[in-house]
């Protein structure tokens, strides 16, 4: 099981399974929403994911047209979930909210088209430009 928490500790949760992917966000709105070169996210089912407290959330629709739902902490302003409607069923988890690492490593990285030049990634982690026609359900 890991367990994650925001900033000052108002939201808490719980996530049991692996996750789906780990991935880097390279999207404007993840850059934004970070303050970083990339969000790094861990997609579970909505199943596994066990929350404590109310998270406020905050919704924009993405280059395909989906409406994506970011949940965060309405005290300190922790970003700690993302859902996306082209996705239903599906959280991704801030890696960065989670007490430990649970030994869990970036497998891919999208929309490498807006990579800030001094966001230095790993060079052998796949790339893509966009997001990739891909789904929960396909391999990685």
């Amino acid at each position: 099981m890991l367990t994650g928490r925001c900033l000052c500790g108002a939201i808490s949760y719980q996530i049991d399974g692996d996750p789906i992917v780990v991935a880097h966000c390279h999207c404007l709105d993840c850059q934004r929403l970070s303050g970083a070169g990339h969000a790094t996210g861990a997609m579970f089912p909505d199943a596994g994911i066990r929350l404590n407290g109310e998270p406020a959330t905050y919704s924009t629709t993405s280059e395909a047209g989906n409406t994506v739902m970011r949940l965060f902490c309405r005290r300190c302003g922790s970003p700690l979930f993302g859902k996306n409607t082209g996705m239903p069923g599906f959280m991704t988890v801030s890696l960065g909210t989670l007490d430990s690492s649970g030994g869990l490593k970036p497998q891919v990285a999208i929309f490498a088209r807006t990579r800030r030049n001094w966001d230095v990634m790993d060079a052998t982690l796949p790339t893509f430009d966009a997001q990739p026609e891909w789904k929960p359900t396909d391999p990685v």
